[in-house]
């Protein structure tokens, strides 16, 4: 039996589930239907999940072991013959068969490369140890190359088989591993612990080896996600973390060994050093680390623990975690439980294995952040580089947030499913915005600012988890900070550091904004004038919305006078076929010269996705480009190759599928009066996009980001807004999907005829009631209910067209 530990030193944040479902007056909803019926409904969900989906074709994410929203991963970093570097973000390559280690953290789904952490990654060696592991810059001897025959990969367990011999099989715990290592007979034994060797660098690491207790311990003081993105003097080389380890073992060493740089220095037990922020020549050939020996054939079990504050919080998190008996088999069965349970906030009934792959592995994948970084004791390293304790009411502090990625698609499934979680992520990132001088950061590495991307993705985020019901977070406290940035400009908001890709300020060139309606692009403090804007836009929508919400009527009026500024962008001569989004001088002169293809003003996409780029004003959009008409004319043209079929990215003149700015547009056709468009894009990139196996994501998982799209496709709901509740209507994939609401409510959506050739939807049907909206209240989504669905195979251009049935934008 598994020794129980306090809410905060947990390793699950699995509640209960209440299953009841209650119609938005609150009466019970059809209680007389089973729970279980034909066609079956899905059990044991943790076998649909294939974590190889995404670790190939950019989609970033690693295979290993962890549990959801774990501290600790365990997954392989693979190399391309540069220690410098990786063959992906996240430090794993499903076509690359060569690796050097195995790390202890891991982000899903980042795009910078390399990406974020990998941190202490640990080898086995079946060889003498000759040089020093530092010096082997092309990882020529301290490396192996494995088969993909030899790997499996489940949630919270990973086993690899390597070509120089050593099977390598792994459990996680939240904030602990199990591991065992299998080394051949007939050759020495050894494991090493490559300390200063995180994905993008270090500052410093060090390690002890204790021979007595059969214990390895150290640390790696590092950071730098992104590091190399910016240009000019924004690097975003620093450190702001530093990683405790500690790892006990059940054998008796028979050597050991440590090294700085070239020096191999075999008998120490001790080291230090770093190899910096660079990479190639700059960095190759610095760093530290150390090793352990053990009897040839040894099969050797290895208990490691992780904490972001202390070597004695390390030891206490992995006592909390792993009890002395415990064995990669007992670990690796309490793993999967935790993830069956985690997966049934979504059950379906139906629908195909390559579906139920499908959908399980992306709904896995957004359980993967955002990360535990609290300790079993409640606490927590913060973005002030000081050591801070959990909020009152608060059960986890929760890291990584890749803001401008997850606002539009993850946040609200989180919130959907996961309202108590979503409530402590809200309340961590107000944590860190008071670690960081009341300023909330684009993109947070564990608790760290990074300053990446744009916008201020916090304000639709928290308005989004208020919308859906989310409360266990100081609300009030948090408006009022989000509000404060979004009108007192802040000194970083006219610095150039870092930019184009991270600068300094969040809401850069603020009173101009003010002043002129929109962010200049010859302000140069901005990575696009015209982006920037636009997410102000949406930001100040959501901070409108959430003023109503909470009796702010003057700031609420405000608000929803400013989430107009993407007009002051939109030019309606840009082109002669139209009206796009384009950059303004300060002078109010359009930058020129301009094609819709141009992403001039612009971050990571053109002007012709960012022209969609209006989820809260959807009407007022379709009016600018001339009405309903003209703009359905416009999304055909975006989503189609002239030829008539789909298109999935690669051209820049129309949709991408890879990337967020455009990833609502399937949807916006519920909104022009043609929903049945709606539902034959959705499933067409549904089909097209996403598939099984390792090239299955359509680009970087963005934690979790892109994964999320696809459960909302799969289900046939996504949210109309970012900050409100209220879900679009598509055709669902699954005959039945019950949506469980931890500690809530349970969304039932019904779809007998579905199938892929059940495309269109002929009627819906609310709790019994007809229903000829295409997109759900706000009541049925925070209370529950029943949805039926009834599909055909062909287009009812009459359902959901008229005017009162389209989603409002308020």
């Amino acid at each position: 039996m598994r020794r129980l530990v306090p809410l905060a030193a947990a390793s699950t944040l699995v509640l209960a589930v209440t299953s009841s479902a209650t119609s938005a007056a609150g009466a019970p909803v059809d209680p007389a239907t089973p729970l279980v019926s034909r066609p079956q409904v899905a059990k044991d969900l943790s076998r649909y999940v294939d974590p190889l989906v995404g670790t190939s074709n950019g989609g970033n994410t690693y295979p290993g072991a962890v549990r959801p929203f774990g501290m600790l991963s365990w997954s392989p970093t693979s190399t391309a013959g540069d220690q410098t570097s990786t063959a992906a973000s996240n430090g794993y390559s499903h076509d690359t068969t060569k690796l050097r280690g195995f790390s202890l953290t891991h982000v899903n789904g980042a795009g910078c490369h390399p990406g974020a952490m990998g941190d202490v990654p640990i080898f086995p060696h079946p060889a003498a140890m000759g040089i020093s592991p530092s010096a082997d810059t092309k990882d020529e001897v301290y490396a192996s190359t494995f088969s993909h025959a030899g790997e499996r990969a489940v949630p919270g367990r990973y086993t690899l088989a390597l070509d120089n011999g050593v099977r390598i099989d792994a459990a996680a715990t939240t904030r602990a591993a199990v591991t065992s290592l299998g080394f051949p007979a007939g050759k020495p034994a050894n494991l090493l612990f490559r300390t200063s060797n995180s994905l993008n660098g270090s500052e410093s690491a060090e390690i002890s080896i204790d021979p007595a207790t059969r214990t390895v311990t150290g640390s790696v003081l590092t950071g730098a996600f992104c590091g190399r993105r910016a240009t000019g003097n924004g690097s975003n080389k620093r450190s702001y973390y530093r990683l405790h380890f500690v790892a006990s073992f059940d054998r008796a060493f028979t050597g050991t060994g440590t090294w700085v740089n070239d020096r191999i220095r075999p008998g120490t037990r001790r080291a230090t050093g770093g190899e910096g922020y660079e990479t190639g020549a700059a960095r190759a050939g610095k760093g530290s680390g150390g090793w352990v020996s053990f009897a040839p054939g040894t099969t050797v079990g290895m208990k490691v623990g992780i904490s972001y504050t202390s070597l004695g919080a390390a030891r206490a998190n992995l006592a909390a975690e792993v009890a002395p008996r415990d064995t990669v088999a007992s670990v690796a069965r309490a793993a999967d439980q935790q993830w069956d349970e985690q997966l049934t906030r979504v059950q379906v009934a139906g629908g195909s294995t390559e579906s139920r792959t499908k959908l399980y592995t992306a709904l896995y994948h957004a359980f993967l952040e955002p990360n535990v970084v609290n300790d079993v004791a409640g606490t927590y390293w913060g973005a002030d580089q000081r050591v801070h304790r959990l909020s009152p009411g608060q059960r986890a502090q929760l890291g990584n947030f890749s803001g401008w990625d997850e606002y539009r698609a993850h946040t609200q499934l989180l919130a959907l499913l996961e309202p108590r979680l979503a409530g402590d992520f809200a309340q961590s990132l107000l944590n860190n915005s008071r670690h960081h001088g009341g300023v909330w950061d684009r993109w947070v590495h564990l608790t760290a600012w990074t300053h990446v991307m744009t916008g201020d993705p916090s304000a639709p985020t928290l308005a989004g988890f208020y919308s859906l019901g989310v409360r266990n977070f100081e609300t009030r406290a948090a408006f009022a900070s989000l509000y404060r940035q979004a009108t007192v400009p802040h000194a970083d908001g006219l610095s150039t550091y870092g930019c184009p890709g991270q600068c300094a300020g969040i809401r850069p060139d603020l009173a101009q904004y003010l002043a002129l309606g929109y962010v200049p692009q010859d302000g140069g403090h901005s990575w696009g004038g015209a982006a920037e804007t636009l997410e102000d836009s949406v930001a100040d929508y959501a901070l409108a919305d959430w003023a109503a919400r909470l009796g702010r009527t003057s700031e609420a009026d405000a608000m929803r006078r400013r989430a107009s500024s993407w007009k002051n962008t939109f030019n309606p001569v840009a082109t002669p076929d139209g009206g796009y989004q384009q950059a303004r001088n300060a002078d109010g002169s359009w930058v020129q010269p301009f094609t819709p293809a141009s992403d001039k003003g612009f971050a990571q996409g053109s002007s012709a996705t960012y022209t969609w780029m209006v989820p809260h004003d959807v009407s007022g959009l379709s009016r600018a480009m001339g009405g309903d008409a003209r703009a359905i004319s416009r999304l055909d043209a975006f989503f189609r190759k002239p030829d008539g079929s789909w298109v999935t990215g690669g051209d820049p003149l129309r949709y991408d599928a890879t990337n967020e700015p455009g990833i609502h547009t399937p949807w916006l056709y519920n909104a022009l009066g043609a929903p049945w468009k709606t539902q034959e894009a959705v499933r067409a990139m549904e089909r097209l996009a996403y598939t099984t196996g390792p090239k299955g994501l359509p680009g970087n998982d963005d934690l979790g980001t892109m994964s999320s799209w696809y459960v909302f496709a799969a289900l046939g709901i996504y949210p109309q807004n970012p900050a409100r509740a209220e879900m679009l209507l598509s055709s669902p994939v699954f005959p039945r999907a019950w949506i469980r609401r931890d500690g809530g409510a349970t969304i039932r959506i019904d779809a007998p005829a579905a199938s892929p050739d059940h495309v269109y939807i002929d009627r819906v049907r609310v709790n019994g009631r007809p229903w000829t909206r295409s997109w759900l209240t706000e009541g049925v989504v925070n209370d529950g209910g029943v949805v039926r669905i009834d599909l055909r195979r062909t287009p009812n251009t009459r359902w959901a067209t008229m005017p009162g049935d389209r989603p409002v934008d308020r």
